[in-house]
């Protein structure tokens, strides 16, 4: 919405119209952050959006087809959606409530009326709503928000590993039932991971005692921490599990 604008111009429900200031983006992510001087603005109510659950009732609010002010209802269909393609960091809430062009950037709600996701995109073969859409976390969103309105920009966390998921040999080399956790394949010189002793054919298993799934989960938690985070992995090493820090 605001990539390659030469001016952003917001305009409320009541009428008024504002210019604003782009105070930060993240193409990774998909998010940005603008300001507007204005007084009498009413804060919307931020949700969790970790306590989502599939079936749960949600809202898409925005200004499709430039009809402003539509509510859209539906469900959750899934949550932490990756492999989609549209970002480099994903875990997309998908909803079948009706997304079209100009719900980007609108609030995905749940029936407390709390704001949950950022409505972002669909999946589609005909251009048009197929009953497929996706929105950023809110959660996400907020810890992206913070970073850019503090540094101006996302600060990440970053272990300096090379990683890849379990196929199916690997899952039976080490003694489990289903393939978890991200393989490392090496580390980069002088990096977080190589201080703390990972090594080439490591396991990342789990993240402060929380079970890692796969490489994508891995990626965006580690993503999430700032740097100079101590965080406990627990890992598999020869068939053996220990904890490096």
């Amino acid at each position: 919405v605001v990539a390659n604008a030469d001016e952003l111009e917001v305009v409320l429900r009541d009428g008024r119209t504002f210019k604003a200031s782009l105070i930060g983006r993240d193409e990774k992510s998909d998010v940005a952050v603008i300001k507007i001087d204005a007084s009498e603005l009413t804060a919307a109510e931020i949700g969790d959006s970790d306590h989502l659950e599939v079936g749960e009732w949600v809202l898409a609010c925005g200004n499709p087809f430039q009809l402003s002010s539509t509510v859209t209802a539906g469900i959750v269909s899934a949550i932490g959606r990756t492999d989609v393609g549209l970002t480099d960091y994903e875990d997309f809430i998908q909803t079948d409530a009706a997304i079209n062009p100009g719900n980007s950037g609108g609030a995905l709600v749940n029936l407390d009326g709390q704001v949950v996701g950022i409505n972002t995109a669909i999946a589609t073969r005909t251009g048009g709503y197929q009953g497929v859409g996706f929105a950023i976390p809110i959660n996400m969103a907020k810890q992206i928000m913070d970073s850019l309105i503090r540094d101006g920009k996302v600060v990440r966390g970053w272990m300096g590993v090379n990683i890849q998921d379990l196929n199916d040999a690997m899952t039976e080399y080490y003694g489990l039932d289903r393939p978890s956790g991200a393989l490392v394949g090496n580390t980069t010189e002088d990096s977080p991971a190589e201080r703390a002793g990972l090594k080439q054919g490591d396991l990342i298993l789990e993240i402060d005692g929380e079970p890692v799934k796969n490489v994508k989960e891995l990626r965006l938690r580690i993503a999430a921490l700032s740097p100079g985070t101590d965080v406990r992995l627990g890992i598999m090493r020869e068939r053996s599990r220990k904890t490096v820090t």
